[in-house]
């Protein structure tokens, strides 16, 4: 991945990518985890589904804003994994579809990785 696509991406947005995961990016567009789902989407999805999920209007009537979050990868089951980029940190949270919570489950991209990829199976997170 260029540093270009990766500045491009971050005007589409209108915010800077946690340099954790600008990093990864720079190396690898995506992990894919044990079980096929995408621990860290390629950087066209992070832009694309980040976009929808602000400014889709059946998304707003249904769950709180998500002008916050910078989603990055999911457990192929509706769940979202995300940096919080207001007010700015490293942590990782969860955001569960069905209850509209979001939830702590790593405390950088690096722990993230190491626990979903340790942890196998798309609910790992649950055990926190």
């Amino acid at each position: 991945m260029h540093s270009a696509d990766l500045d491009e991406a971050e005007r589409s947005l209108g915010e800077s990518i946690p340099m954790e995961l600008r990093s990864l990016l720079g190396e690898t567009d995506g992990i894919i985890g044990q079980t096929s789902s995408d621990a860290v989407w390629p950087l066209e999805k992070i832009v694309r589904d980040n976009l929808r999920f602000r400014h889709d209007e059946s998304l707003a009537g249904l769950y709180m804003p998500f002008d916050s979050f910078l989603f990055f990868g999911d457990n192929g089951g509706g769940d979202h994994f995300a940096f919080v980029l207001r007010p700015a940190r490293m942590d990782i949270f969860v955001w569960q579809h069905e209850s509209d919570s979001r939830k702590w489950v790593a405390s950088n991209l690096q722990d993230y990785i190491a626990r979903r990829l340790r942890q196998g199976g798309d609910d790992w997170y649950e055990t926190y």
